[in-house]
């Protein structure tokens, strides 16, 4: 038996597929509203920081405590410091973070308005398959988890 979860989706993949279908549609067909440039590239910016502190200080914990980095991989403890005290879902959160600044970035009205989208898809592809593996591995401990942590903040 494999010690992972069993993805449907896996998580880079369920954002960027519609990140870059809206980016597409905004070099096809344009935006039907124009994102405002000085603003949103420094939202976007502001927000890659918050992405790579956010997401650094998640993956420094999951590599000091010798759990999976990569999604997919083996989880060897139930981790309830740092982010994952405020969200089962700390990289994920992350990612849907970054998800957003590239489209403000770009700019594309169509990849904004896809993020929805990447985040369902995300749920249902990796969210759901993950919190199936990690009940079935650690039972209580991850019920007590989800009881006192939310899935995303």
């Amino acid at each position: 038996m494999v010690d992972a979860p069993a993805y449907r989706i896996w998580p880079p993949v369920a954002l960027s597929v519609p990140l870059l279908a809206g980016i597409g549609l905004t070099g096809v067909a344009g935006d039907p509203v124009a994102l405002p440039a000085a603003p949103s590239r420094t939202v976007g910016y502001v927000l890659v920081v918050v992405f790579a502190l956010w997401n650094g200080w998640a993956l420094w914990l999951m590599a000091r405590h010798r759990t999976a980095l990569l999604p997919g991989g083996a989880t060897r403890t139930i981790l309830d410091r740092g982010p994952f005290r405020v969200s089962r879902n700390p990289l994920y959160l992350g990612l849907i973070v970054l998800d957003v600044a590239l489209a403000l970035l770009w700019p594309s009205f169509w990849a904004l308005l896809l993020v929805p989208v990447g985040v369902l898809a995300l749920w249902w592809g990796a969210i759901l398959p993950e919190e199936r593996y990690l009940d079935g591995k650690f039972g209580a401990e991850y019920a007590s988890y989800r009881a006192r942590v939310r899935r995303w903040l």
